[in-house]
């Protein structure tokens, strides 16, 4: 019993240590529009974020429960090694993807973990196939597609309420509505995301014996979550905000308030549901809807497909690496303590990669090279069409005017590259684009 009380102990640790990860790797789901646009200093927004993800850990448990008695069978032999196995393959996903800057689920990671280390040490008893289905896998492919078409119509509908009125005054207005939109993504993220780690720790508790089976988390882990989501939140995952809010495309703060906005609605709803949804899937999606929704928006489909690519991995990788530990895990004790030492030395790597080239509060609004529109962008955008005619003056003009026009029009330089086919010219002239 004192082996296995210990062994308990060691999973509620790393249970907190993965909702640590997921409010750093999770940070920028909330805040990196309002930090893009100057809404709020980057600090400040991650602190916000930080305070309402606490609040929402407390507003609901239904998602606590999917995870503790829906997707895995607490009767069918699980035992913490299976959980601990688990909870290291979400781990090192988490950091593997933080590492790349791109914003995979959380959710699916975890999720991936615990039923890649119940395969191996159960077999498929152990798993509740409609439950992944149902509450896992369909709202994965689904959640992205309505959370970016809300956000793409919003978008169109704020442009166009807005029309021939004073640019900087409807700005004020939207970064006052970014605000308060990135203040209820952030607390639809702690009742869907901390839960997540309410319900590991309680089905750690349930395979112990030590609460019944199906009860609710006990409040001292709904606390205990909530603190270590709060802290990753507040440390910020700067490389992800740095991708969401720069890499997928330029928001302006109509844009911001309509994504953040359509993302809360969906997140509040699947909560409520008990869908453990992916608040990165849907977040990621919203951003890619408002790009196509503002006429002459540009998605970058090159960083969208990387982030499409991740999700799609992260539910096998995840497990994979969690078949692994499970397998040693099972060997006993020195399998268990083999299986942190690897994890730990992982970790320890990946942090070390990380510093080669720092990103925090100071430079996570440095974003990438702009990107030309694509094929889906050009058609799903209402532009219209470039002058037919010789091409203007300013096309043949020397890389230095080229210069000096785009810094005084910025949003005139892809529009005059895509229509002029200068592009890849000018590209190797002004590499300092």
């Amino acid at each position: 019993m004192e082996h296995i009380t210990l062994l308990i102990g060691i999973v509620i640790v790393t249970a907190l240590v993965f909702d640590f990860t997921n409010g750093f790797h999770d940070t920028a789901n909330a805040m990196a529009t309002t930090i893009s646009t100057g809404a709020l200093r980057p600090k400040t927004a991650v602190a916000m974020s930080a305070g309402l993800n606490l609040v929402g850990a407390f507003l609901s448990v239904e998602v606590a429960k999917t995870i503790s008695g829906g997707i895995i069978d607490e009767s069918a032999g699980i035992r913490p090694e299976v959980i601990f196995a688990g909870l290291v393959g979400a781990i090192v996903w988490n950091l593997l993807t933080w590492l790349a800057g791109l914003p995979s689920s959380s959710s699916h990671a975890l999720f991936g973990g615990l039923i890649g280390a119940t395969l191996v040490s159960v077999g498929t008893g152990g798993v509740h196939g409609e439950a992944v289905v149902m509450k896992v896998l369909i709202p994965a492919v689904a959640a992205p597609f309505v959370a970016g078409l809300a956000a793409m119509a919003a978008t169109r509908l704020t442009y166009r309420l807005a029309r021939g009125r004073d640019e900087a005054d409807t700005a004020k207005g939207y970064r006052a509505g970014q605000i308060a939109s990135a203040a209820l993504v952030s607390l639809a993220h702690g009742t869907n995301d901390a839960q997540k780690t309410m319900g590991v720790i309680t089905l750690a508790l349930i395979t112990g014996g030590v609460v019944a089976p199906h009860a609710d988390p006990p409040m001292w882990v709904i606390a205990s979550a909530g603190l270590a989501i709060a802290l990753g939140t507040y440390l910020g995952g700067w490389r992800i905000i740095r991708t969401m809010g720069k890499g997928i495309t330029d928001i302006q703060p109509p844009q911001g308030f309509a994504a953040q906005t359509g993302a809360a609605a969906t997140i509040l709803a699947s909560s409520h549901l008990g869908f453990a949804l992916s608040t990165t899937q849907v977040c990621s999606g919203s951003v890619m809807g408002s790009g196509l929704g503002r006429k002459g928006g540009v998605v970058r489909w090159s960083t969208a497909g990387r982030m499409v690519l991740a999700w799609g991995l992260t539910l096998p990788a995840a497990g994979l690496v969690s078949a692994g530990a499970a397998y040693l895990a099972d060997q006993g004790s020195w399998g268990v303590a083999t299986v942190a030492v690897l994890a730990l030395a992982i970790c320890g790597g990946i942090w070390a990669a990380s510093r080669r080239k720092p990103v925090d509060h100071t430079n996570v609004n440095e974003g990438p090279a702009v990107e030309p529109a694509g094929v889906v962008t050009a058609a799903l955008q209402t532009v219209a069409p470039p002058p037919a005619g010789p091409v203007p003056a300013h096309a043949e003009a020397p890389a230095e005017t080229h210069a000096a026009t785009d810094a005084a029009h910025p949003d005139l330089r892809t529009t005059q590259c895509t229509s002029t086919g200068q592009l890849s010219a000018r590209s190797s002239a002004s590499a300092s684009w």
